[in-house]
């Protein structure tokens, strides 16, 4: 009985021995296949993309149907999906660009997630539909920036948008307060600062808008969109003349192109910035 047990215990020592060396050697095989995986799209991007796509002006069918070529090689690489549509949304094709965000998203939700929330807000202003990508986002990968702003100026912005005031404000507190207690005040941006402000102006708090506006014009003191608002406030805090006079100094510096500095500021107008035409 003893001998049998005993033959019975190597076998099994054995078998472990074999699976354990059979799941390292599968390890080992698939870290490989994913490295050359890896590199072969790499090769996809190169030739398709920087070699061909970029080739070509991007609102051109040449542009698109080099990434199409790629993708026929490789559907599921993410950058490309993103590159495809990026020059749709700057079109306002907004419905179909946001099928190929989607896309990336799902291939590299890591990367582009944070990516097509901006998108959301910014260019297609689908701002309910903002705020959930954020929010997920943060709990799946916690705090952090897009586009130079957090994700929660990006949420703040949204529920402007929305008319939520309150909501806005307190975000934009939160936000403010998390700059200066982990950073200091030359990490503050003066867009941040303007629609904190904006969030304020809406409330009918003239006087809390007119603060965040001076803060936001001492880093920014051409900033005509700020110029006209605090100069509104004062008005309707009966400082009319003082309005006035501001509103003067808001024009010049509006045609001398002094407003909203963002980079895609030239394809999307942004919230509550100045219309003169």
């Amino acid at each position: 009985m003893n001998k049998i047990l005993l033959i019975l215990f190597f076998i099994t020592v054995s078998a472990c021995v074999n699976k354990a060396e059979t799941s390292k050697n599968l390890a080992v095989n698939t870290e490989n296949n994913l490295k050359i995986g890896k590199e072969e799209q790499e090769d996809i991007i190169d030739k398709y993309l920087k070699n061909g796509a970029w080739k070509h002006e991007s609102y051109s069918r040449e542009y698109q149907e080099e990434i199409n070529k790629g993708l026929a090689k490789d559907s599921t690489i993410a950058y490309l999906w993103q590159q495809k549509a990026m020059p749709l949304f700057k079109q306002g094709k907004y419905e179909i660009g946001m099928e190929f965000i989607d896309k990336a998203v799902k291939y590299d939700r890591r990367k582009w997630q944070e990516y097509r929330a901006f998108m959301k807000c910014i260019f297609a202003k689908d701002y309910r539909d903002a705020i959930a990508d954020f929010q997920d986002y943060k709990k799946k990968y916690g705090y952090g920036y897009v586009m130079d702003h957090s994700y929660d100026f990006y949420i703040g912005l949204s529920y402007l948008q929305l008319n939520e005031f309150k909501k806005a404000e307190d975000i934009f507190q939160k936000d403010y307060d998390r700059t200066l207690n982990e950073k200091d005040k030359d990490w503050l941006h003066h867009l941040d600062l303007f629609y904190y402000g904006i969030s304020r102006y809406e409330q009918k708090d003239y006087e809390g808008a007119i603060e965040m506006f001076d803060k936001a014009l001492i880093i920014y003191p051409q900033f005509s969109d700020v110029l006209c608002y605090k100069a509104e406030s004062l008005r309707r805090l009966g400082k009319v003349k003082e309005g006035d006079e501001l509103t003067k100094d808001c024009k010049l510096f509006a045609e001398k192109g002094f407003t909203i500095n963002e980079d895609n500021v030239k394809y999307e107008k942004y919230p509550y910035q100045i219309r003169w035409y």
